[in-house]
């Protein structure tokens, strides 16, 4: 294996996994550069999804054993952000969680969803497929362009 698809899996593993935490990043320059490079998408893919799942499930754990106030002081939410994130959490319920990938609302809902205590299991089915067709999607559009 080269060092680029190391290096880059573990940097796009990185990227991912703090993107859907406490840092405002976003993981898509360094996803799309890798695929510029040649990595193969479906690897890009898998780790991606795999750091964002694990990063919101940081969210989660957030949301079940600190509650608000740890959503409020290490993850900087406001009031503002966790009443938005509950009322669509409510008013939509479990399915909010396909879209746990949107920026700016996904963070909060995984906390909302760890303060709630909704399953895990269907949390980590619910984030997997809207992040896994987040990435999937963002492949083929990169794809189509660079072609």
């Amino acid at each position: 294996m080269s060092g680029l698809f190391d290096w880059g899996l573990t940097g796009m593993f990185v990227a991912a996994f703090l993107a859907a935490t406490i840092l405002p990043l976003g993981s898509e320059v360094v996803f799309g550069t890798l695929l510029q490079q040649g990595v193969t998408p479906l690897w890009l893919i898998l780790v991606a999804t795999v750091g964002n799942v694990l990063g919101s499930l940081v969210n989660y754990a957030l949301g079940v054993w600190g509650g608000t106030a740890v959503a409020k002081r290490w993850l900087k939410m406001s009031d503002d952000d966790l009443a938005l994130a509950e009322s669509r959490f409510q008013r939509f319920g479990l399915a909010s969680l396909l879209f746990a990938w949107v920026p700016i609302i996904g963070d909060p809902l995984t906390v909302i969803a760890g303060f709630l205590k909704v399953p895990l299991l269907w949390f980590l089915i619910l984030v997997t497929l809207g992040k896994l067709s987040r990435y999937c999607v963002l492949a083929y559009v990169l794809l189509a362009t660079l072609a």
